[in-house]
Order: structure tokens, then sequence, then C-alpha cells
């Protein structure tokens, strides 16, 4: 198996749609289709179950979404350590979120003006791992949302943002001005697969225990709140599908955007793209 056929199931896989897949990997969808087809005769198994509203994983896909998103983190701390052996200067960015927020496009643009000849890799991740990938090793520098374990790490908070309840549009409670929690006692929450970050997991709970769909990445989120109702939590100020909508929460703590990396790493370029960062996220 190549890493790039993996790299594309996995991205079809939590985009759980192969036009998002596509265009998230910067591709057409027919090579994308055809990859996965290849793939699915390499296993000798179907991965996916396909329908006009868009793919579910069959347990064979399941299975293999596992090892294939362990592989791929495996290979990117091969690259890392051998690039930074060779002493090429890069700098590689997890990123947990809104990738269209106006403050990661302000950093940008900043940061590659400070260091144009740095080699910038992005690692965009899903919501099963706050830290972006720091714990394991492959990325050097995270652009995430607290709360989670900060052992070990340091974090520096660049904006705080409101948050609300993703609802369908046609649910009685989306044409409300603002919400309580308790409101939302009896409705269906996102849940995380087991092992994430406990702390992450209880605010976007909003510190209950809840029941509902696992998810590991937003479309699945807005899918859920689509098909099944189900509602849950993100920072106000993001574009949503025209048949969802949001309505604040005014009981909710903020979700604190922030920088993270490991305490003792002292590479400069992490503290350069920081103090960039504090500087893009200022509203």
């Amino acid at each position: 198996m190549e890493l790039r056929t993996l790299r594309y199931f996995v991205a079809v896989a939590e985009e759980l749609h192969f036009g998002r897949a596509a265009a998230r990997l910067h591709m057409s969808q027919p090579p994308l289709s055809r990859a996965v087809q290849q793939l699915e005769a390499e296993v000798g198994a179907l991965l996916f179950v396909r329908s006009p509203a868009g793919v579910a994983l069959t347990p064979v896909g399941a299975v293999l979404l596992d090892e294939a998103r362990a592989l791929l983190d495996q290979a990117e701390r091969l690259r890392v350590r051998v690039r930074a052996a060779a002493g090429a200067a890069t700098l590689t960015v997890g990123i947990l979120g809104d990738g269209t927020d106006p403050g990661a496009n302000r950093l940008a643009a900043a940061f590659r003006q400070r260091h144009p000849g740095i080699d910038i890799r992005i690692r965009d991740t899903d919501l099963t791992d706050p830290t972006c990938g720091l714990r394991a090793g492959v990325v050097d520098v995270a652009l995430t949302r607290a709360p989670f374990d900060e052992t070990a790490l340091t974090v520096r908070e660049l904006r705080a943002d409101p948050v609300g309840v993703v609802l369908r549009a046609d649910d009685p409670l989306a044409r409300r001005g603002t919400l309580r929690v308790a409101e939302l006692r009896d409705r269906r929450w996102f849940q995380f697969p087991q092992g994430t970050d406990p702390l992450w997991q209880a605010y976007w709970n909003a510190g209950e225990p809840r029941e509902g769909p696992v998810v590991r990445v937003v479309q699945e989120c807005l899918q859920a709140v689509l098909w099944s109702g189900t509602v849950g939590l993100a920072p106000l100020g993001h574009d949503l599908p025209a048949d969802l909508a949001v309505v604040p929460l005014v009981d909710m703590a903020p979700s604190r955007m922030v920088a993270a990396w490991n305490e003792r790493d002292t590479n400069p370029l992490i503290r350069s793209f920081v103090e960039s960062a504090t500087v893009a996220y200022r509203r």
C-alpha cells in the first residue's frame, strides 16, 4: 500500500464524502475514486458503503482507518526526524478547527514574510487529539483550542471566542436569541472516541455526561445534526451550511484559541511563530 493512497482513503473516511475529500486534497474526484477502488481491490474487500447521500465505512474500512492513521503518523515522525538530522529548516504546524479563520490567514502571511526561506508543513488534525500530534512528535507547534491536558506543554492563549449550540435550522430552539445549557439536557450530543483527552471531552459536553454519536471530524458533527438532530457546541463566527443554525449559549465559558508546543523544545522558529500568532489572532 502506498502512503499517498492511504492519505486519500483517510480523507474520504473522515469527510464521508468523495467530493469534500477531493476538495480537501486539492484534486478532482475521479482519480480519488479510482485510487480508493484500487485500494479496495488490493485489500480484497469493500471499504465504503456508497449512497447518493455520501459514504459510510464498512467494518473492514474502520479497521483500516485506525491502522492507516497510525502508519501515516509514523511516516510523518520519520520525515521530521530525518529532516532535522539533515539540518533542513522546517516547521510543522498542527491545526485543529476552522482553517478559514481570518487569524490563521493573517498568521500565514506574516510568518511567510518573516521567514521566507522556511519550509512550513501543515497537518490538519481531527477532533480526537486537541494537541494536534504534539505528544506523538509529529508537529512542532499546534494551533488548537483548550482545555486539554497541558502536562509538559507550554500553552499561550491567542483569543477567546463565545460558544453556541449547533442545531438544525428547523429546530424550534433555533429561533431563540440565546439558550442555556440546561435547555439541552434531553438532547443527544456529540461524543469523541475512547481515549480522547477527558478535559477536552468534558468541555464540549458542557461538563455533564452525555449520550450521542461518536464523531472525529467537523463534517461528521454537521452530518449528525442534519440527519439525527444531534446537538453540539461550536465557537461563534464559523460559517455553517444553510440548513444549520447556531444559537449563543449565555452560560458557557468561551472557547480559548491557543498555540501550544513542547515545553522543552528550544527551536527559535516556534518562538517566532507564537509571537506572530499572538499578533495575528487579536480581534
